[in-house]
């Protein structure tokens, strides 16, 4: 019986000759291979960073774990539901206000909008529960952020420091964090791979990813300007397309949000006077010195807010060490300074500092280098120590201090 229009042709018809040359199908057929090759050999090279970064958090959950059950406190609440946890899961369930009020620390306006985002287009995707869905980017974040962090560190210093370098960003006190459905973690691997981006010439790509970064926290800003100013010293030695797009490209997405914040209250300083209802304005460092004198003067301070300032102490001394010795490219400076004086200058409330300052991961630079220097045996058992007390102060944060991280 003979074939219709849509039949198979018959086995003695031949095959059409393929119009792509054999040399371009098998170069397009080896290129996946390539990346793939490519990959595997950058996560062989990363693996002693994400390993120690993998058994230094679960130390942590397993402190925390052990804690909360003799609290009988769930594990799967505090890391999944509470506090900001619980804002963005409502901002993915139900979306934001679109009135300004005049309630003090209600409009969740002051929260960016891409991890919400990335948690409705999960809950859409997968079957599990919103917290599921925020913990998980979280965690996958953190394993994407060690790894920058990682990427800078050895190619500026070597893959000692950098291993080092995400050894100390796992062992900060308020690290728990990274585990959390909070967004430092997602924000802290778009920092990293932009200003790696930078560091590599990769204009397009830190421009994009600043971008994103500006839609994740209000400090996106920082990583804008990172890449901008960077972009536009270059820019200097010569006119090049690519980098002009990445100086463009790095604040849009800062701008986009606190824009469209704006046209939803019908005001072109809404999203400040969002931020105003939430008691946070900028004024250069009053606040915090106001709030350390109350603290340390008037009151009795609690352990959780003693390590909150050390912290913030510790943060100016080590950009103190980072522009002294004069190592440093000039992306992780202003991303670090700028981070750092956004931090310390703004008037707000004051125990969630530590937590901001997290991703401010180029600040411990110093210590990984002198860390990279002395016996390996003292390096261990510093970053065992480290580790124990960052595990042992993430229980206190989530069990014993009253507050949000």
């Amino acid at each position: 019986m003979p074939y219709g229009p849509l039949s198979a042709p018959s086995a003695a018809t031949p095959a059409a000759p393929s119009r792509v040359p054999a040399s371009r199908r098998s170069r397009s057929a080896a290129r996946p291979s390539a990346t793939r090759r490519r990959l595997l050999s950058a996560l062989r090279h990363a693996a002693p960073a994400l390993l120690a970064y993998a058994a230094v958090r679960a130390l942590g959950v397993l402190v925390l774990a052990v804690w909360a059950h003799r609290e009988h406190r769930g594990l799967w609440h505090l890391l999944a539901e509470s506090w900001d946890c619980d804002w963005y899961l409502k901002i993915a369930a139900n979306g934001y206000a679109d009135t300004l009020g005049d309630a003090f620390d209600t409009n969740n306006l002051a929260f960016f909008p891409l991890f919400p985002l990335l948690i409705r287009a999960g809950d859409a995707l997968l079957p599990a529960p919103r917290g599921g869905v925020g913990l998980a980017i979280a965690v996958g974040c953190s394993f994407l952020a060690a790894w920058g962090i990682f990427k800078i560190g050895d190619r500026l210093h070597g893959r000692r420091a950098g291993v080092l370098l995400v050894v100390l960003w796992a062992c900060l006190p308020v690290s728990l964090v990274q585990w959390m459905g909070y967004t430092e973690s997602l924000f802290t691997a778009l920092a990293a791979w932009s200003l790696y981006a930078v560091l590599t010439g990769r204009w397009l790509w830190a421009g994009a990813l600043a971008a994103l970064a500006g839609l994740t926290r209000p400090t996106g800003v920082a990583v804008a300007a990172a890449v901008s100013i960077t972009a536009l010293l270059a820019l200097r030695r010569g006119f090049e397309p690519r980098v002009l797009a990445g100086a463009v490209l790095a604040p849009l997405g800062w701008l986009a949000y606190v824009g469209w914040v704006g046209a939803r209250l019908g005001r072109w300083d809404g999203y400040f006077a969002v931020q105003r209802l939430w008691h946070n304005e900028w004024d250069g460092g009053i606040g915090t010195l106001r709030w350390m004198k109350q603290l340390f003067l008037v009151e009795r301070p609690q352990l959780f807010l003693v390590i909150v300032t050390i912290v913030l102490f510790s943060a100016l001394v080590l950009f103190a060490m980072s522009l002294a010795g004069g190592g440093q490219p000039l992306p992780l400076l202003v991303y670090a300074g700028l981070l750092a004086a956004i931090v310390l200058g703004s008037s707000g409330v004051y125990f969630p500092r530590a937590r901001f300052l997290l991703p401010a991961f180029p600040l411990l630079l110093p210590l990984a280098l002198a860390l990279a220097r002395v016996r390996t045996r003292v390096t261990v058992a510093v970053l065992s120590g480290a580790a124990l007390t960052s595990a042992a102060f993430g229980g206190h944060m989530l069990l014993v201090w009253l507050g949000p991280p």
